[in-house]
């Protein structure tokens, strides 16, 4: 007799997307719909046997694959999530992953019995081919429609509205090493540049480079006049300003760099500037996605604001 397992195969879609289906939830594509309605009609998976495996496949649990580099970002994605989920009464499972391959086999595990949905957090790589119900939360590359991204041209164009008022016009841009995240900030980069009368300059942007040592190397190297810095994340910033530092690039008073994601204070520092995500927003709305309680006309991009020093 065919079980769930042999329609998720034969679907090609986690097991927790049949329950789903089968179940009548919300929040599943419709092709992938489509495709376990006739898995189970060509193995017969009859609606006794559908409802005898739904009341044991339910786990109230959600798989939770933390990608982010940084211990920090992490945590605070995970408190956040968690804090979301016990709301609605579920509880995180959390597996860490660090390429493509590991995302593959945390999804293989987690798909079998262990919980009802998963989510990816914070992938600064190319992720693999991913069920079209795997909610995405601030991914560079975005492999499905179900995701909760930071409005990225929002964010760049902030930065230099603020940068230029503080008549720093010559700015360099530390961009992400690929993905829509790269090709969204560019494009606000130049757009923001466009409506200040500012020149576009080439070699005042690095792309493609995952170090921020090296790219700023490249960016000293080049001799190009700089009086702005903007990386993509806190770490990154605090990186450049000790790199900076040692060039004789003193930071603020030659260069002020502006994180696109996020500041902290170090003892003895200011914060820099910096835009600031809600973290209890984006996970708000990635359980709605999870639940399918997403309403048709809210966005999934989560604009940040603006924190000066």
């Amino acid at each position: 007799m065919s079980n769930i397992n042999d329609v998720a195969r034969l679907a090609q879609v986690s097991k927790a997307t049949v329950s789903r289906v089968l179940s009548g939830s919300r929040g599943v594509k419709e092709d992938s719909r489509q495709a376990v309605l006739r898995a189970a009609e060509i193995l017969n998976y009859t609606p006794n046997a559908i409802a005898q495996s739904l009341s044991s496949q339910s786990t109230n649990c959600i798989g939770v694959i933390c990608a982010t580099e940084h211990i920090q970002q992490s945590t605070g994605y995970l408190q956040a999530l968690e804090k979301q989920l016990k709301e609605h009464r579920k509880h995180l499972l959390l597996r860490f992953a660090n390429d493509a391959e590991s995302v593959l086999n945390a999804v293989d595990e987690l798909s079998h019995g262990l919980c009802d949905a998963l989510v990816v957090v914070g992938a600064r790589f190319t992720l693999p081919a991913l069920d079209g119900d795997v909610v995405l939360i601030d991914c560079l590359s975005a492999s499905t429609a179900n995701s909760v991204q930071c409005d990225r041209v929002f964010a760049v164009e902030t930065a230099v509205h603020y940068l230029c008022s503080q008549q720093r016009r010559h700015i360099a841009l530390v961009n992400f090493s690929g993905g829509d995240a790269a090709l969204q900030t560019i494009d606000g980069y130049r757009q923001a540049l466009h409506n200040y009368v500012v020149p576009f300059n080439r070699q005042l942007v690095i792309e493609n480079e995952p170090s921020v040592r090296i790219a700023l190397q490249k960016l000293v190297n080049s001799g190009v006049k700089f009086s702005a810095l903007l990386v993509t994340n806190d770490s990154q910033a605090q990186e450049a300003i000790t790199m900076l530092n040692q060039y004789q690039l003193f930071v603020p008073e030659k260069v002020l760099v502006f994180s696109l994601d996020g500041s902290t204070r170090l003892p003895g520092t200011n914060a820099i500037p910096a835009i600031e995500y809600s973290l209890e927003n984006i996970a708000r709305r990635a359980v709605a996605l999870l639940l399918g309680e997403r309403h048709g006309h809210e966005s999934d991009l989560v604009r940040g604001s603006l924190l000066l020093a």
